[in-house]
C-alpha cells in the first residue's frame, strides 16, 4: 500500500515556525511555546514552563535523583531520553552534518544551534559589556564572569570556575592523563581541542593578524590577548611591588618571585627557578645547542627571543631614549641600566676592596674588578 501524498500534506502545521505534527493536540501544545505563556513555576528556583510535564522533569534536577546510568562510562541522568541521547556519543554516529563547513553532530538540535554561527545572528547581548551570543544559555554563562561568582572549586588546588564543565576539564590536569598526542612532535594533551590548536603551530598558518604591529597568531584568543599590550591597560597589580600586568596569570607567575619558592632545579649547576619553562630554557645553555641563527652575521642563540633582540642591532632601530641625555637604546633593559649613571645608584660592589660600580664588575662567580684580581 502506497503512502498518500494528500495524507502527508494534511498533517497539522504550525503557522509560525512550520513544524508539523501527527496530531492536532500536539500542535496546540506546541503553539503555547510561541505565546510565551509559562504557567508552571518551580518553587525552588523560580524557573517557569509551558507544560506541567516539563516542570516535573525539571524538578528531578533539584532532587538529585539520576536513575538512568550509562553502561559504558557510568554517567547518570534524570531522564531516560537524556541517557539515550548520551549513548549516541559512544557510538560515534553523527548523522547531522552542516552544509557549510561539514561539521557533524549527534543531534539535529545541535546542528541548528551550530548553523547560527554561520548566520552571524546573535540576538542575546550582555548589558554590561555589549558582547553578543547566538544562544541565551551562552549569555547566562557569560554573565557569571561579571558577577565574579565561581561556585565550582577544585579539591586539589582550590582553583574556582564559573561552570562545572570547566572544573571537570581542569581536573584532567591533575590526573596527568593525556590521551591526545601530536604525530609530528609527540607532545601530548588532555583535550582533543588542545591538540588541534597545537597542530596549527606545525602548519605555520597564522590567520589572525594585529592591525597595529602586524604580528600574526594561530588563534583569535592569542590575538585578543596581544592587543591588550597596545592598549597599555594593565589591571592586575602586585600588592608587594606595584608592578602591573595585562593578564592575571602573569601576575600569579610574578608573585612567585616574592615568595622565593623555586621548585625547579638544574641538575647540572643547581640553579633554581620558579617556573618549569625557565628551567628548560636555562638547560639549553648547558647543552650548547643554539638553534636560532642571525641571517646577517651568523651569530647563534639558544632562544628565539634573544635572536629577535639581537636583530634590532642590525636594524638600527633604537626606540628607548634617555630623558636626561637623549641617548637611545635598542632594548629597554639597556636604557634602565644607563639611567643608573644619572641617578648615581651603584648596586654592584667589589668583594675585595668594597668599591661600588654602576655596572656589574667581573663575573657572577667572581664579583671583583680587574685592579683587585
Amino acid at each position: 500500500m502506497f503512502c498518500s501524498t494528500t495524507a502527508f500534506h494534511s498533517l497539522p502545521l504550525c503557522d509560525l515556525c512550520g513544524k508539523s505534527f501527527t496530531e492536532s493536540g500536539h500542535l496546540k501544545t506546541h503553539q503555547i511555546i510561541h505565546s510565551g505563556f509559562k504557567p508552571y513555576s518551580c518553587d525552588l528556583c523560580g524557573k517557569s514552563f509551558t507544560l506541567a510535564g516539563s516542570l516535573k522533569k525539571h524538578q528531578l534536577i533539584h532532587s538529585g535523583v539520576k536513575p538512568y546510568s550509562c553502561d559504558i562510562c557510568g554517567k547518570s541522568f534524570t531522564q531516560a531520553g537524556s541517557l539515550k541521547t548520551h549513548q549516541i556519543i559512544h557510538s560515534g554516529v553523527k548523522p547531522y552534518s552542516c552544509d557549510l563547513c561539514g561539521k557533524s553532530f549527534t543531534r539535529a538540535g545541535h546542528l541548528k544551534t551550530h548553523q547560527l554561527i554561520h548566520s552571524g545572528f546573535k540576538p542575546y547581548s550582555c548589558d554590561l559589556c555589549g558582547k553578543s551570543f547566538t544562544r541565551a544559555v551562552h549569555l547566562k554563562t557569560h554573565q557569571l564572569i561579571h558577577s565574579g561568582v565561581k561556585a565550582y572549586s577544585c579539591d586539589l588546588c582550590g582553583k574556582s570556575f564559573t561552570e562545572s564543565g570547566h572544573l571537570k576539564t581542569h581536573q584532567l590536569i591533575h590526573s596527568g592523563f593525556k590521551p591526545y598526542s601530536c604525530d609530528l612532535c609527540g607532545k601530548s594533551f588532555t583535550l582533543a581541542g588542545s591538540l588541534k590548536k597545537h597542530q596549527l603551530i606545525h602548519s605555520g598558518v597564522k590567520p589572525y593578524s594585529c592591525d597595529l604591529c602586524g604580528k600574526s597568531f594561530t588563534q583569535a584568543g592569542s590575538l585578543k590577548t596581544h592587543q591588550i599590550i597596545h592598549s597599555g591597560f594593565k589591571p592586575y597589580g602586585c600588592d608587594l611591588c606595584g608592578k602591573s600586568f595585562t593578564r592575571a596569570g602573569h601576575l600569579k607567575t610574578h608573585q612567585l618571585i616574592h615568595s622565593g619558592f623555586k621548585p625547579y632545579s638544574c641538575d647540572d649547576c643547581g640553579k633554581d627557578f620558579t617556573r618549569g619553562r625557565d628551567l628548560r630554557r636555562h638547560q639549553l645553555v648547558h647543552s650548547g645547542v643554539k638553534p636560532y641563527s642571525c641571517d646577517l652575521c651568523g651569530k647563534s642563540f639558544t632562544q628565539a627571543g634573544n635572536l629577535k633582540r639581537h636583530q634590532l642591532v642590525h636594524s638600527g632601530f633604537k626606540p628607548y631614549s634617555c630623558d636626561s641625555c637623549g641617548k637611545s637604546f635598542t632594548q629597554g633593559r639597556d636604557l634602565r641600566r644607563h639611567q643608573l649613571v644619572h641617578n648615581g645608584v651603584k648596586p654592584y660592589s667589589c668583594e675585595l676592596c668594597g668599591k661600588s660600580f654602576t655596572y656589574r664588575v667581573g663575573s657572577k662567580k667572581t664579583p671583583t674588578h680587574p685592579h683587585c684580581s
